[in-house]
Parts: structure tokens; sequence; C-alpha cells
């Protein structure tokens, strides 16, 4: 089975998790010469990102990949990286691979009969925990609480909050209101909801004594873990963090390939490893780094929290790994999960099925692709 044509579609939304802000994302499609067709996705985030990720996809990998064996997905991967060796592994070229890898599994999938996760090793698990994963309102405690009373209505078992509506006002800054929402939102969710709270450490808000500070505020509220406290890239103060407080740390949303993670992992800075196959390289490479935390005997969470596409790769890597935690999951109705696919992910009491559905399992609106395309 050949690879006929790959296109990338640079798509813009309203996001209702926040309020209505304009986020971005950019889909592959790989069509084989038999007329089967795969999607994937990136999370590119940002509209320059977005449009750049489809000149990647298009003029790079397009050309690289016609005529290729579809079925040869990993030998494929390599030969992405092998493309973008002067201007990658990280960055726009590691969006650009992830949309395609995980299009080729999707084709893959399809062409076979069979879905993604027997293809990575066998479903190990019928159904995966989704983590109802909200933004705070910083401003709005009220609003916030609200948020979480709907959440544990809804029948999670797992939630989480973070961030803010506005740079100036996130979780992080400001130690008194940090613990009166953590409080007022264990109150809200009662003692038998599991609790996260994420923090944005990308923006250096706390130094390590902070960190270890804020973890012992937070101590009483038995949080299932903090994340990303500390800047990512800062790994020593990491490992200090972890031998000083005993709640758990997650981490790993910013990393982008095999030896990034594997230089986290060694770190010893880290309980959650959180993986996003929008991002680091795809299925492929999210199932090598995989092999790495279950060689150390940790956990991952999957960091999923743009379109049905990559809440679908999520699924199926988590479903294939008995070190496979939770899952990131958007509680409110999207344009990215209930408009882009005819078949959209519904949770029920707090999990999500492993669909039995050739591929990743969902059917992409090509209608609803036009209608949100950008640039």
């Amino acid at each position: 089975m050949r690879i006929r044509e790959i296109q990338a579609f640079p798509l813009a939304y309203p996001e209702p998790h926040y309020k209505g802000i304009e986020r971005y994302i950019t889909l592959a499609r790989v069509e084989s010469d038999d007329g089967l067709v795969g999607w994937g996705e990136c999370i590119s985030q940002f509209p320059e990102a977005t449009l750049a990720t489809k000149v990647i996809i298009e003029q790079g990998f397009a050309p690289l990949l016609a005529g290729e064996n579809a079925l040869d997905v990993e030998r494929l991967w390599h030969k992405m990286l092998d493309r973008i060796w002067w201007y990658g592994p990280e960055g726009i070229a590691a969006f650009a691979v992830s949309a395609v890898d995980m299009a080729l599994w999707d084709l893959k999938g399809k062409a076979l009969g069979a879905p993604v996760c027997q293809l990575l090793g066998g479903k190990l698990h019928d159904r995966v925990t989704a983590m109802a994963s909200i933004i705070f309102d910083m401003e709005d405690i009220e609003w916030t609480v609200n948020e979480f009373r709907w959440l544990r209505e809804e029948g999670y078992g797992v939630v989480k909050g973070g961030w803010g509506m506005r740079p100036e006002a996130v979780f992080g800054l400001d130690r008194a209101r940090d613990i009166e929402v953590v409080r007022a939102v264990r109150d809200v969710i009662g003692d038998d909801l599991e609790l996260v709270v994420d923090t944005p450490g990308q923006r250096g808000l706390w130094d390590v004594p902070t960190a270890i500070q804020r973890f012992r505020d937070l101590e009483p509220y038995r949080l299932k873990w903090i994340e990303q406290p500390l800047p990512p890239e800062n790994l020593p103060a990491y490992a200090q963090l972890r031998a000083a407080v005993s709640t758990p740390i997650g981490t790993g949303e910013d990393e982008w390939d095999v030896e990034s993670y594997k230089r986290l992992i060694e770190s010893g800075g880290v309980d959650i490893i959180q993986i996003d196959p929008g991002r680091c390289h795809g299925l492929t490479g999210s199932h090598h780094v995989i092999k790495l935390i279950e060689a150390e005997n940790l956990r991952f969470s999957a960091h999923t929290w743009s379109s049905a596409l990559n809440t679908a790769a999520s699924l199926h890597m988590l479903a294939s790994s008995r070190h496979a935690d939770c899952m990131d999951f958007k509680p409110h109705e999207s344009p990215m999960q209930h408009e882009l696919v005819s078949d959209p992910w519904i949770p029920e009491n707090g999990h999500v099925a492993v669909r039995d559905t050739p591929g990743l399992g969902v059917t992409v609106r090509e209608d609803v692709v036009q209608r949100y395309l950008f640039g």
C-alpha cells in the first residue's frame, strides 16, 4: 500500500474551556493509492507555528514519503527524523512529525482492520480514566468552584485545574489565593475525588524553596500530583524538590523526543510523566518513551487537550501499557472534540472506552476541517 498524497490543514477555533480564546492545531491527512485515508494532529498552538507546520509537512514530508509503503510506520518515522536533522528534532519540526506519524498509524490500522492499540502491542485496558481538565479563573473563585461541582455531578473521579484566564492572574502567583482556590475546590468535590493542580512552571514563578513551601501548604488537600511546578528545563531543581516533598510531581508536557524524555527520567525529579502524542513525535515517539517509563517503574498520563484525534491517539497509547494513569479530557463540548469528528468521545462514569474500530477510531468530517481552516 503506497502513499499517494499528504496534506496539512491549519485550523483555528474558539476554545470554550478558555472562555472562547482562539487556539490552533494542524491536521495531517495521508491518503494511500487504494483510497484509504489516515488522519493525525499536532498541537501547534500558535498561528505562526500552525502555518509553519503546514510548510514542513507539504514541502518536506509529502515529497519525501510519496510512493513509500504506508505500513512501514516506524521506518517512515526514522526517515522524517533524518530529514529534519538540521532544523529539528524539537519545535515546529516535531509538530510536523507528530501529525504525520499519527496519521500513518490511523491509516495502518484501517488497512489491517485493527485498532491502533493492537498494533502497539495489545489492548491491556478496555477503558481509560478521563481526568476532567479545566482552566482556573483565579479572579472568579465562585465560577471555578461551580465548575468543579458540576464535574463531580458528571461522575468524574479525577479532576484537574490550573493556570488562569489571564497571564496576570494564574495559579502560583498569590500564595493565599492559591490555597483558597484549592481548599474551596476540595470542599466541593469531597474526599473521594482525586485532584490535580497545574502550575505555569514554564514562566518560572517558583524557585525550589518556594515550591517546597507551596507543596507543603497544599498537603492537607491530598493532591494526586502537582504539575510542572518549576521551569521544565531545570532538571536538578526537580530532583531537589522531589527529595523534599511528599506530594507527587508531574511534568513532561514540554518535552519533545525520546532523548529529552530520557534526560527527564534519569533526573530523578518526576513521578508522573506527561506525554502528548501531538507534540513528541507522534505515537511512535510516545511508544519509545513509554518503554523508558516502564523500565524505570514510573507512571505516565496523556497531556491531550486539543482535538478528538489527539484524544484517540492518547487512548490507544494508554490502553497498551500497564504504567498508564489517566488522560486530560475536556469536559465541555468544543469544536475540535464534538464537531471535527462524527463520533466524538463520550465519557461514562469518568472513563472513556477504547474502541475496537480500525485505526484511531474516529471519523473526521472534512467539511468541518474546511470550516475552521486558517491561513
